[in-house]
């Protein structure tokens, strides 16, 4: 992806290393400016329509100086009532211009979802898989047009 271009390639040939997941955050970081280009100045809670895909929820949860903290999800209509799926948590680092998925909700809809939960391991492990994870649904959510920007 065009985004991907402004990484140095030879951090992306190590999966699953520390290395490659600072990659993983860098990109991540680039592709949620591309979906929030207003990062650093919003402020509260943002819904991005488009046509053929789930309305995208945004809020921001916290900000610091240097951070800034957000939640990202769909939200589903289920007998049990309301389901936010995927109901991921993440911190943005300013300085740093890198992106973490702090977390990925525990309980999901979607059946990769489950087996990526499933499949965590050792804490690199676990957040490589939940940082690749918001690494494709960044990629999907710019592809069908998602833009959130300030009201």
């Amino acid at each position: 992806m065009l985004l991907d271009s402004r990484l140095v390639p030879q951090t992306i040939i190590s999966p699953r290393s520390f290395v490659g997941l600072m990659s993983v955050y860098e990109s991540n970081y680039l592709r949620l400016l591309h979906l929030i280009p207003d990062l650093v100045q919003i402020d509260g809670c943002y819904r991005s329509r488009v046509a053929g895909d789930c309305d995208l929820h945004v809020a921001i949860m916290e900000r610091s100086r240097y951070t800034i903290t957000l939640t990202l999800t769909y939200y589903f209509q289920t007998d049990e009532g309301q389901v936010a799926d995927p109901d991921m948590l993440v911190r943005a680092y300013l300085d740093g211009q890198q992106a973490e998925a702090i977390s990925l909700g525990r309980k999901h809809r979607h059946i990769e979802f489950q087996r990526l939960v499933r499949e965590q391991g050792r804490e690199l492990g676990a957040r490589w898989d939940h940082n690749m994870v918001l690494n494709k649904w960044l990629d999907y959510l710019i592809d069908q047009g998602h833009l959130i920007l300030d009201r």
